[in-house]
């Protein structure tokens, strides 16, 4: 019994469609970088750019496109999986999308008691006609201190988790140009000091007097870290926000830089 392909059928109403597909395909997956390899459950998106004359796209395609090229997740070949998705798809611009977490190895700063810290990590690979370009994302958190609370206060300051995204895109020969451990080591080198999973009394009080020498607004911590990433020449939008322990509300700055403009974007708020 042959079925119709109702997806295949022309359609004359003349729009084409941004974006069609598939979002939120969780599915086992593999991460390698060279640096770090993993295996956990990874969200999928996988979206193309349908054509006016075409009704719909067979998005049952798209599945086993995640099961066929992305069982392992190498963002150095990227591009390669985008070549299979435009083929078998028969469309000319195509987006996947993978949100993973990623663990690294932590060391208490006191004790050396070692631990795994969890991040948010994804991907975004865009791939038009011809031109290639990936984005990779990281959110991890710091500790902040703020400058302000320190420099008017008897004693004491108030400190908060600080959650940090940066986000960096590359492309040609070069899509993956800072690993995820690398933007994740980054982000704990900024703020007042990083956030550890194992803490003993030695450890917290090593990290509590580390946060008291080195206060930072979220707008210090944006500046700071975009200036290491314009160093590297690298296009980046740099996000954080203070879930703020005395205020009722979050303090947030943010800011996005190409290497072909040296304008920026932010927003900030002092305590």
């Amino acid at each position: 019994m042959r079925l119709p392909d109702i997806q295949d059928e022309l359609d004359n109403r003349g729009v084409e469609l941004a974006e069609v597909g598939v979002t939120n395909v969780r599915y086992p997956t593999e991460f390698s970088d060279g640096v770090l390899a993993q295996s956990m459950i990874g969200s999928f998106d996988v979206l193309v750019r349908l054509p006016a004359d075409r009704r719909g796209t067979h998005m049952s395609r798209m599945v086993q496109l995640i099961h066929e090229h992305m069982g392992r997740i190498d963002p150095r070949e990227f591009e390669l999986v985008m070549k299979h998705v435009v083929t078998r798809m028969e469309v000319e611009v195509a987006q996947v999308s993978v949100a993973l977490p990623i663990a690294t190895r932590v060391m208490s700063p006191a004790t050396g008691l070692e631990g795994f810290q969890v991040c948010d990590a994804s991907f975004h690979a865009l791939l038009d006609t011809d031109r290639f370009s990936l984005q990779t994302r990281v959110k991890a958190e710091v500790t902040s201190l703020c400058p302000c609370s320190k420099a008017i206060s008897d004693y004491g300051a108030h400190n908060q988790r600080s959650e940090v995204v940066i986000s960096i895109t590359g492309s040609g020969i070069d899509p993956y140009p800072m690993s995820v451990t690398d933007i994740v080591d980054l982000i704990r080198s900024a703020g007042s000091c990083p956030v550890y999973p194992i803490v003993k009394r030695p450890d917290e009080r090593l990290i509590t007097m580390q946060a008291f020498d080195r206060p930072a607004f979220a707008e210090d911590i944006v500046r700071e870290l975009t200036l290491d990433l314009r160093s590297k020449n690298l296009e980046h939008s740099v996000r954080v926000r203070n879930l703020e322990s005395i205020h009722s509300h979050d303090a947030v700055a943010c800011l996005d830089w190409s290497p072909n403009s040296s304008a920026g974007v932010g927003i900030g708020e002092d305590s």
